[in-house]
């Protein structure tokens, strides 16, 4: 009996059927990859302790006994309290007027909600509960967008989680290696959001080698089944991927920011600290040409950017402020040219990978 070719070692450490994990914030897209024999990871991170101990309860309610995972962002170095004022009080002048020039020249009206990045401050106080929360819940899988404390780790492990960690290069995964994981995800300069400056097909190999025998999932730029197929021979186990899931039908994006989705090429995506004030890939808009022209203020560190910028940004998502209004994308953006089901969309991925696996062995 022959063996398909994308049954890997994740998919016996995961009992998945398909080494494909998708990272979203949609419940509603967790369920569709989930169902369709994929791996989801929900992205817990600017979610209140609170929120995630729900929301993980829906995700089991929805899937039953699948495989699922949680992501959270656990940098080093963030303030130890959640105390807004605090960090408001040390944001520069010079930052704040360019802020309130942005809003004045765009006629950017206050936010209807708590500022997606703003509503609490990354600090280590705030971690401590998100994980308390996580590590109490025993999902699958935790993994570590930026950052993986040992202590994170091993409590994990103690309580049957595994853990994945997002590494952007070789010193990065042998740390996380040494902290424990179990999983390492080779994140190149090609993906969405948070990233590094390796690229993809450099980086992927290098970390295989490096992280042997543990297993390795590709991500950056990763939208089709061609990807997976080479991930594959590059040595991967799997492929980690979070920019196709935003243009499925279950994706709650606004159908304008779809759109601009669907329509974008790789050259439309940049890397800026625009955001969150780490290195983040973005579409291009106004409002990150604003921020990386030489004469306004380098954006300040996380999580004070955050601070900075996460009422306005809410408020520019809350009105539809068009030339400002972006969304995370990586540069395999060009892709995905339609709205599709999360299902078919996994489902046709391998099916792809299997058709060009199956052309390279004859």
């Amino acid at each position: 009996m022959n063996r398909d070719p994308l049954h890997t070692a994740v998919c016996d450490l995961f009992g998945m059927e398909t080494p494909i994990f998708a990272f979203t914030h949609s419940l509603e897209v967790v369920k569709a990859v989930a169902l369709a024999g994929g791996l989801p990871v929900f992205g817990a991170t600017r979610h209140t302790p609170e929120e995630i101990a729900i929301a993980i309860e829906r995700i089991r309610e929805s899937i039953g006994g699948r495989p699922f995972g949680v992501d959270l962002v656990l940098p080093s170095g963030m303030p130890e309290r959640n105390d807004r004022a605090a960090i408001e009080a040390q944001l520069p002048p010079a930052h704040v007027a360019f802020v309130e020039q942005l809003k004045q020249e765009y006629g950017i009206p206050p936010p209807l909600r708590a500022g997606k990045r703003s509503r609490f401050v990354r600090s280590a106080e705030v971690a401590r509960e998100q994980v308390r929360v996580v590590l109490e819940a025993q999902p699958p899988l935790l993994a570590c967008g930026i950052g993986s404390p040992a202590e994170v780790v091993t409590e994990a492990k103690e309580r049957g989680i595994r853990v994945a960690s997002l590494v952007g290069n070789v010193k990065h995964a042998r740390r996380a290696v040494a902290a424990g994981a179990s999983l390492i995800i080779a994140q190149g300069y090609d993906a969405g959001a948070h990233t590094g400056e390796i690229g993809t097909f450099s980086l992927v190999p290098q970390v295989v080698r490096a992280v042997a025998p543990l297993p390795v999932l590709a991500a950056g730029g990763v939208v089709s089944g061609a990807h997976l197929a080479a991930a594959l021979c590059l040595g991967a186990a799997g492929v980690w991927s979070g920019t196709q899931w935003l243009a499925t039908c279950e994706s709650p994006l606004e159908p304008a920011i779809k759109q601009k989705l669907l329509a974008a090429s790789a050259d439309d995506t940049t890397r800026t600290r625009a955001i969150s004030g780490k290195w983040n890939r973005q579409l291009k808009t106004a409002w990150t040409a604003a921020w990386d022209d030489p004469g306004t203020p380098n954006p300040l560190p996380m999580p004070y950017h955050d601070i900075l910028v996460g009422d306005t940004l809410t408020a520019i998502q809350d009105h539809q402020i068009g030339p400002l209004w972006g969304s995370a994308a990586g540069q395999g953006i060009g892709l995905i040219t339609e709205e599709r089901p999360a299902a078919a969309v996994l489902t046709e991925m391998a099916a792809e990978a299997r058709t060009i696996l199956a052309a390279l062995t004859g």
